[in-house]
Formats: structure tokens, C-alpha cells, sequence
């Protein structure tokens, strides 16, 4: 039985869970799963990304299909290629934010549209585990020509260029694969006489990650970003994961904002631009935008965490955007995709329109409604946990919701519980209305009962 099959992707240890023999049977069964006959394909910069996506390509042209290939890229622009090719299906071959010796594959059907276990994903893992069928004569290989200009034009079509006063950015790449593409949106930017200036940070793509693995959610890889907006002097700074599929936005004084509430902005954002309009976000941080979008006389989804999930509710209800506190960032006009570059470029319009900086533009959101931000636990038995945590809470909580894990709601505060879905992990997440005093008093009750069970 392959174990890198996840929840909605492909995600294992190299050697042991992911190889490239392993590649080169779920890029056969993705052609007899899908019954494709064109497949786009791209990765990222790790170091075995490349080998990983050759075998890939191997077991697709086994198939007998035509194969784009994209080469180095971020998983959005695979996303994109998918459906302007008019491909029935797509794969990116990265790890994203996981330990270096991992990797997988990111896995879409024809219009982008995602594979997840319920559908696709399960038969995809069937097939690759069962004997592989005879190869098939016509499968070819090719580059996709003018694939990374046509993506540019597409993000850019999300913002007002008029809109824009100058700012200097300050963009951490990571050393992942967000260099390159993020290159050609400021040379067409700067093409088109935009006032922004851009500080590069570790922009060249490295697969031996000689910065550490870019992932800036974690609290202990935002100072470098922080710290670099200060000593530039730049209004807002940027720094991606691996493949940049997640944003996440500094303000002026180097402080991270968390996602939560650059999802309630953007939400904004969308609602003055279609009044009325649908909003999804995920369950484990809510109070914010739902404020936010009642406000502004939108109407809030909720629906599981993970990017399959997001995608298909606002397919389902036609949601002009859609946001995790993760730093996903989805998009109705980008096939109902993420993107780690389209929200960037909102927030810099926000500002020019507003003439706020983004400290202003938040600040007051965060005070409203505090959260703890998210905690990770690494347990033993994560279900003796959850049960901990609900003898003590349920019984006082007015309402509670299983969406996605243990959600319990009081007067003046909530809390999501949850097993992740990609990693051995149970995630905590606090929020309150005002006041941060009754976070941190709910975050020590909580990890205390978490912890209760688990060996010293």
C-alpha cells in the first residue's frame, strides 16, 4: 500500500513513502484514472524535484499522452496551465514546507479543478498500486510556449494599475521557487510604469535551502523578513513557501499579520468590488471575517481546511474568493485556485487606493478580535487529547461544530481542535472578542488538558 497518499495530495518521506518508481506508477495511473490525453506538469526546486518529476513524465508518455512541460514553476502556474492549455489534468512535483526528505505531488483534473480522496485521488492510488497496464504508443513531450507570460497577464488582471502609488516591497523568495516567477510579474509591472520597488531576499531558487526551509508561518523564520522590512525601510514585506502557493504579508514595522486577518481584508477588498458576493473561509479562525463580511453585506461559507476543500466550495457556490488563516488565497476568476501572488498585489492596490499603510488597514481588526495563533502539539494519542479537551469545555459551550474537528463556542471566545490533515500534528486555535487577556488565559487551560496524558 502506498502511504503517500494524504488527505487531498501526495506527500512522503523520500526512500521509504515516495521514490521515483513510485513517480513513474501515479503518473500512469493519473492517465488511466483521468483518461487523459494532455498533462501539464511542473516542480519545484528541491533537489530531488527533478528526478521525481522525470519518472513522473516517464509513466505519463507510458501512457501515451502529450506532456507539457513547465519546468521549474509554482504550483499556481501549473493551475494555470492546466486550463489555458485546455489539459485534462496536471501535476506539481514539490514538498512545499515539509523537512528536506520529503517531497510529493499536488494533482488537479481538467479546469484546475482539484483530486481529493472522495474522487480522483483514491482511483489514482488504486490504479498505481495495482499492476501497471501495457504502455501505450504517442505519448510525446513538449515545453509550453509563452505558459509563464500568459500567467503574468492573468494575475495582473486582478488589480487597477492606475490604482498604485510607490512603495518598496521587500520579497522573501525563500530560496524556493517563487524567484523566477515572481521576475516576470515586476518586469511587466515596471513595463507598465507601476511606481513600485522591489528589495529582493534570498530570490535565488536553492534546493538545498541554505536559509532553512521557507516556510513563514512558523514564528521562528519571520524575523529574517521583519528584521529586512526595517533595515530597507520598506512599506510592506512578502516571503513565500516553497512552491508559493501561500503569501504571507508584513506591515511597515516588521510585524507579521496573520492570516486570518489578511483573509477579512481581501474579503473586503472582493465585497466592494461585488457587493453582496459569497466569501469562504475555513473553520479554524472565523470571528473576523465573519464580521467582516456581514458588514459588508456578503454572505460567509464555511468549509473544511485544505486546498481541495476551498477549491470545490467555491465551485459549489460560486464564491469570488475564498481564504485560510494557513495563507491560502483562492480565486474565483484563477480557477477557483490559490495564489501566492495575486494577494501581494491586492493589498498594494488597497494601499494605494486608501493611502493607509497595512498596519493601518489591520491593526484595528487584530485588537477587535484577538487570536492565539496556530499550536502545534506533537502527541502520542491525539484522539485521548480531543476527548480531554471536550469533557472539560462542551458541556459549558452554547454551540459547537465538527466541520473540521472539535469547534466550541462561548460568549467571548472559540476554539478549533484538529489533527492535520498532511502532518502528525494536533492543532490548536484560540480566538476571543477583544482583549488579549482571555487568549492566553484558554491557550494554558487547554494545552495543560493536552498534554494531560501524554509520557513526560
Amino acid at each position: 500500500m502506498l502511504t503517500c497518499f494524504k488527505a487531498y495530495d501526495i506527500r512522503g518521506r523520500l526512500g521509504a513513502e515516495l521514490s521515483e518508481d513510485i513517480a513513474r506508477r501515479i503518473g500512469r495511473a493519473f492517465v488511466e484514472a483521468l483518461s487523459a490525453k494532455r498533462v501539464a506538469i511542473g516542480r519545484d526546486c528541491r533537489a530531488s524535484s527533478q528526478a521525481l518529476a522525470q519518472a513522473c513524465i516517464e509513466g505519463l508518455l507510458a501512457g501515451g499522452v502529450e506532456v507539457l512541460d513547465l519546468g521549474l514553476c509554482g504550483t499556481e502556474e501549473m493551475y494555470f496551465a492546466v486550463t489555458h492549455f485546455g489539459a485534462d489534468g496536471g501535476i506539481e512535483v514539490t514538498a512545499s514546507h515539509n523537512p528536506m526528505d520529503y517531497n510529493g505531488m499536488k494533482l488537479v483534473r481538467a479546469g484546475s479543478a482539484p483530486l481529493d480522496t472522495a474522487t480522483g485521488l483514491a482511483a489514482v492510488q488504486a490504479l498505481a498500486e495495482g499492476d501497471e497496464p501495457a504502455p501505450r504508443a504517442g505519448g510525446s513531450v513538449r515545453p509550453a510556449p509563452g505558459a509563464r507570460a500568459a500567467y503574468v497577464e492573468r494575475v495582473l488582471s486582478f488589480i487597477d494599475l492606475s490604482r498604485l502609488r510607490p512603495l518598496t516591497i521587500l520579497v522573501n523568495a525563500g530560496n524556493g521557487a517563487a524567484g523566477p516567477t515572481f521576475d516576470a510579474i515586476a518586469s511587466a509591472l515596471e513595463q507598465r510604469g507601476a511606481p513600485l520597488r522591489f528589495v529582493r531576499l534570498h530570490h535565488e531558487p536553492d534546493g538545498s535551502f541554505p536559509n532553512g526551509i521557507p516556510n513563514p508561518l512558523l514564528p521562528e523564520n519571520q524575523p529574517v523578513t521583519g528584521e529586512a522590512v526595517v533595515a530597507t525601510g520598506a512599506d510592506m514585506g512578502v516571503a513565500w513557501d516553497g512552491d508559493f502557493d501561500r503569501c504571507f504579508l508584513f506591515d511597515q514595522s516588521g510585524r507579521f499579520i496573520p492570516g486570518e486577518y489578511i483573509v477579512g481584508l481581501l474579503a473586503a477588498v472582493f465585497l466592494s468590488k461585488e457587493p453582496g458576493a459569497t466569501i469562504v473561509h475555513d473553520p479554524r479562525v472565523v470571528w473576523n471575517t465573519q464580521d467582516v463580511v456581514e458588514k459588508a453585506g456578503g454572505h460567509a461559507v464555511q468549509a473544511r481546511t485544505g486546498h481541495a476543500f476551498l477549491k470545490q466550495a467555491l465551485r459549489d457556490t460560486g464564491a469570488v474568493y475564498g481564504g485560510e488563516m494557513s495563507a491560502h488565497h483562492y480565486f474565483r476568476d484563477f480557477m477557483a485556485c490559490d495564489s501566492g501572488m495575486i494577494p501581494w498585489l491586492l493589498v498594494a492596490e488597497l494601499m494605494g487606493r486608501t493611502g493607509a499603510s497595512l498596519s493601518e488597514l489591520v491593526s484595528e481588526r487584530m485588537a477587535a478580535f484577538p487570536s492565539s495563533g496556530e499550536i502545534n502539539f506533537r502527541l502520542v494519542d491525539p484522539a485521548a487529547a480531543i476527548a480531554r479537551v471536550e469533557a472539560a469545555f462542551a458541556g459549558e459551550a452554547p454551540s459547537r461544530d465538527e466541520m473540521d474537528g472539535l469547534s466550541l463556542v462561548f460568549a467571548d471566545w472559540r476554539l478549533n481542535l484538529r489533527r492535520s490533515n498532511t502532518e502528525p500534528l494536533l492543532r490548536l486555535n484560540v480566538e476571543a472578542r477583544g482583549g488579549n487577556g482571555e487568549i492566553g488565559r484558554r491557550v494554558e487551560e487547554l494545552s495543560a488538558l493536552i498534554r494531560a496524558g501524554e509520557p513526560q
